[in-house]
């Protein structure tokens, strides 16, 4: 794997296997653009998973997210808005609004965009280097509530319910 560049914020490129990963949840997470290679502008973060995979119901206190839909399909809920997303579709949250995602599809290929940077930092913080390019190996329990709580509100990030689209 060949990792961001170190140097101040310019010009520089990643090609399709290259950038920082890290299993994340149930998620291959690859780092195309963070804090330290934006200056703090923005994160562009690649995300693959398998059906079922998705996000804690939260709400980022600091940035906005945006989903670019590469392969598969995702259903997203942001503030009470149910989106069906399948490839080609983005999908825009504004800070302060709470959201969250599934995987419908057999798997799934996705940039998450945050503005501004910093919430690589919290994936990276909970996430463990990915030792290869594929989907993390199976769970051998739930997550660690308790440390993915705490590390999320440490970088501006609200947890407000389980994985899954509410019901409401």
């Amino acid at each position: 794997m060949v990792t961001e560049p170190d140097a101040p914020p310019g010009p520089y490129g990643l090609r399709p296997d290259e950038g920082d990963a890290y299993w994340f949840l149930d998620f291959l997470t690859t780092f195309k653009a963070s804090t330290k290679t934006t200056g703090g502008g923005f994160a562009l973060v690649e995300q693959r998973a398998a059906k079922g995979a998705g996000s804690p119901l939260h709400v980022h206190r600091r940035e906005a997210e945006s989903f670019y839909v590469l392969d598969g399909e995702l259903t997203i809920w942001a503030g009470g808005q149910l989106i069906q997303a399948p490839a080609g579709s983005f999908v825009y949250g504004p800070a302060n609004v709470p959201h969250t995602f599934t995987v419908v599809s057999d798997e799934a290929r996705f940039l998450l965009l945050t503005q501004p940077a910093g919430f690589e930092a919290f994936l990276e913080a909970f996430g463990q280097e990915a030792t290869s390019l594929s989907l993390p190996p199976p769970a051998t329990g739930p997550p660690d509530v308790e440390r993915l709580t705490a590390l999320a509100a440490a970088h501006g990030i609200e947890i407000l319910g389980p994985p899954g689209i509410p019901a409401d």
